[in-house]
């Protein structure tokens, strides 16, 4: 597929949202990430985080020891905050994707999984974050890991389960040296019907939106939306933006991703499409 024609399939889909368009775009970058996957195995697996089954992360590097302790990159998953998976092999690609390019890129990639609503509410997404971070700092070391140079990444409810984190551990600036986020909703917008799932009813939800605590942060933060999001996770970017702009008196670092959509924005890392994950690693490496 030429890009010319890859972007257009994108705009093809639009801002459509659900299991149609993940499938869509699934298929679009299979053939860029499955080979991937299928050659580089996660290098520990299922590392119990909590005591919840859905407390388990995986980790990725490459090459021998004696490099040195490798910064690590935490990444949180999407899923409207009631579905999602860390990933696995072959067509099981998605989430563990970002391990894997984290790994390829030399540093250490760690990817977990968190409760899901209904079963578990608001703050559990943000108390598991709290928790993955604090059993990477306490057992990354014995996997080549930098327990000082933790960073984080999440896209869409992992976005937001990240913001939520900035809120719930106010020391988060000792834990961790950074933060990206992708496509999150923050406060800036009306809660959604399908998010009371973990908010709770609307009553709740101004006691409950992390908007404050990313807005007031000093942790470096990277924010990024895609041209083809939903109008209301663009909204959320650029009130974030301007929030950001009149309490710190500049802009984060912010990528603004023309050519792709809510799902894609995160699924491209670590394809021949370097913008994103460039910025990214530039970021990250700026910071530790």
């Amino acid at each position: 597929m030429t890009p010319e024609e890859y972007r257009a399939a994108i705009a093809g889909m639009g801002r459509s949202l659900g299991p149609q368009a993940v499938a869509q775009c699934r298929a679009l970058l299979a053939g860029e990430q499955e080979p991937v996957a299928n050659t580089l195995a996660p290098a520990a697996s299922d590392c119990a985080y909590g005591s919840d089954p859905r407390h388990r992360l995986d980790l990725y590097w490459q090459g021998a020891g004696g490099q040195g302790a490798r910064p690590v990159v935490l990444f949180v998953h999407g899923g409207g905050f009631v579905l999602g998976d860390k990933g696995g092999a072959g067509e099981h690609w998605p989430n563990a994707h970002i391990g894997r390019w984290a790994a390829r890129s030399g540093w250490l990639g760690a990817v977990m999984n968190y409760r899901l609503a209904p079963g578990h509410v608001w703050p559990a997404g943000s108390e598991d974050v709290a928790l993955a971070v604090a059993w990477l700092r306490a057992n990354v070391a014995a996997y080549g890991g930098d327990p000082e140079r933790i960073v984080l990444l999440g896209t869409s409810a992992g976005s937001v389960h990240i913001a939520g984190y900035l809120r719930l551990c106010p020391d988060h600036a000792a834990q961790v040296r950074a933060a990206a986020m992708l496509s999150g909703i923050y406060g800036f917008t009306p809660l959604a019907d399908r998010d009371e799932l973990y908010y709770g009813s609307q009553e709740f939800y101004a006691d409950r939106m992390p908007r404050e605590a990313v807005v007031e942060t000093d942790l470096p933060l990277f924010l990024a939306c895609a041209r083809f999001d939903p109008q209301r996770f663009q909204t959320e970017w650029v009130e974030l933006m301007q929030a950001r702009l009149e309490r710190h008196g500049t802009l984060p670092w912010a990528h603004y991703a023309n050519w792709h959509n809510h799902y894609t924005l995160a699924m491209h890392i670590g394809t021949r499409d370097t913008a994103l994950a460039g910025a990214l690693l530039s970021f990250f490496a700026e910071h530790t």
